[in-house]
Parts: C-alpha cells; structure tokens; sequence
C-alpha cells in the first residue's frame, strides 16, 4: 500500500503534535487489546504526558501507519517524531532502561497521604520481623484490588511513611492511594486488613425494573445498554436500549465519567459483568438492570416477548 500524500500529512501531523505519540486499539483509558494495554501498562510507569490514537475510529490511519513506520503491527510508538517500535520492543527497551532516557527521565509522582491505623502497623510488623530483608509493597490493581507482598527494593517505587511503617508503591497504585486508610477487621476466619480507598469508583448498584420504568418516564439523561446478543434483541427489546458492540463501546468511551449508565441482558448476570468492567475503567453512575428484560416483562411491559 502507497501513501497518499495527504494521509501522509496528517500522520506527520499527529506524530509532530507530541513528543510521545502512542497508536494503539483504544484509548489510555480503555485498551482494545492486550498488547496495547501492555504498552500503556509500560509508559504509566514512566509518564502521563503521551498523546494516544485510536486507530479502530479511523481505518486510513489504522492501515496507513503500517505503511508509514514499514511496521505491521499495532500498537506503535513514536517519541520525538521517530518510529520506537511496537509492543515486544517496547517492554524490551523498557527492560533495559533504555526506554526511560528516549521518554527523558521517570516524571516524578508525589508521595500519597496513607493512614495506617495502630492495629494495622502492629500486624504488618509481625510480618516484616519475620522477613527483615524485605519490603513491604501495596499495589492497587486495574480493578482496584488492594495487594500486599514482601519483595526487595526495586529503586524505582513511590516510597510512603505512616505510623512507623514504610510503604512501597509502583506509579500508578501511588496515583490512586491519596487518603488510602489502613485497618484491621475481626471476622470469623480472623483478623483481616481493611481498606478504604476514597479514589475507588463506587460499586455497581442495582435498579429494578420499576425504578428504570420511573427514570424513563421523568425525562432525566442516561443511557441503557443491552449486552444481549443481536438473536436476542430480535425476540425482544427494551425501547430506548443500545446493543453493546463495538461501535457503542467508542460511544461509551466519550461519555462524562458520571453519566448514568444502565445495563442489562435476559435475566441480569451478564449485564452485571459488563457494569463492572465499565465501572472500572472510572464511570461513577452504573447500575445493573435486576431481573434484566425478562422482569421487564413480568412486571412492566407484558407486551416484550419472553423466552
């Protein structure tokens, strides 16, 4: 494929429009691939000031940066205007420390306020007695999952102090840990640590069907979305819903973080795995559809087939 010399253009456009330019399937923020979101994974570490491409919203660019870096795959990434490599050369330069010097140094993340309560530091010092040549390291997971481990010093972590005990965390855990308090809870297996992370989006919350019938009908924004299969919504479908593809997926993507955002399929389970993921990547406003459509049905509109 020969580049037009208007595409090539705005190619030399958009890898001139910032010192790091990522082409990648989605966004920063939601990876459509795993290799991109490896790729994303290895610049967080290092900087938040990269420009990404969403190459799955325009075919031109999508095939064209191919062509243009003599390069097959994507993700792609450039840093000063000059083509680095995809994703396996990426993490290979990553590896090596290379990467750091072509970004120009690791941007530097302000330490977290952490509260460690008393009954927590006296637990975490039983462990580190046990294994006095290691640290202690917090990391908060894409689906803010709080982990703890033991493991020596990389020289690269986020070091945080509270009462007494010294905390190591990666970049992004440490973008997420402002305010992180941690205690200890009693329950019948024993004592457990208990975190409350004021950053975590808020669970997934459940609306009956009368409660969607109500929002329909008061007038107020939000946006249903049925992760059903196209087979299904032939037999039935909620009026108002979007089927949850790829097209929408972007549509998504371009929503205010606290719209709200509701769920559903035939009876409520998927719908809830497809509430998560999204509640995960930092909407604020999502609810399960309980029941999903077949309680619709039942109990709003009997005029919805059920199957």
């Amino acid at each position: 494929m020969s580049l037009s010399i208007g595409l090539r253009e705005r190619i030399d456009n958009i890898i001139n429009s910032e010192k790091i330019v990522l082409f990648m399937k989605g966004d920063r923020n939601a990876p459509q691939c795993g290799f991109s979101a490896r790729v994303i994974g290895v610049l967080a570490d290092l900087t938040d000031n990269y420009k990404t491409i969403d190459v799955l919203t325009d075919p031109d660019i999508r095939n064209g940066i191919k062509t243009y870096s003599d390069w097959p795959t994507i993700p792609q990434l450039y840093i000063n205007g000059d083509f680095v490599g995809g994703c396996d050369v990426i993490e290979q330069l990553s590896g090596t420390g290379e990467l750091i010097e072509l970004v120009g140094g690791r941007e530097t993340v302000v330490p977290p306020t952490i509260v460690i309560t008393d009954s927590a530091v006296q637990s975490i010092k039983e462990v580190c007695e046990q294994h006095s040549d290691l640290s202690v390291h917090l990391n908060i997971t894409d689906k803010w999952v709080h982990e703890f481990n033991l493991a020596p010093n990389a020289g690269q972590e986020v070091v945080v102090e509270s009462n007494g005990i010294e905390l190591r965390l990666n970049r992004e855990t440490a973008k997420k840990a402002e305010g992180l308090r941690i205690d200890m809870e009693t329950t019948p297996e024993g004592n457990v640590f208990s975190i409350t992370n004021p950053n975590a989006p808020p669970m997934v919350s459940e609306m009956s069907v009368q409660e969607l019938k109500t929002l329909q009908e008061s007038g107020e924004d939000f946006y249903l979305f049925d992760v059903r299969e196209q087979s299904e919504r032939d037999i039935a479908a909620i009026t108002g819903s979007r089927l949850l593809n790829e097209e929408t997926v972007k549509f998504i993507n371009t929503l205010e973080r606290n719209s709200t955002m509701i769920f559903q399929c035939h009876t409520g389970v998927r719908s809830q795995s497809a509430a998560e993921y999204f509640r995960d990547q930092g909407f604020t406003r999502v609810y399960n559809l309980s029941g999903g459509i077949d309680a619709w049905s039942l109990e709003v509109d009997p005029l919805v087939a059920r199957y």
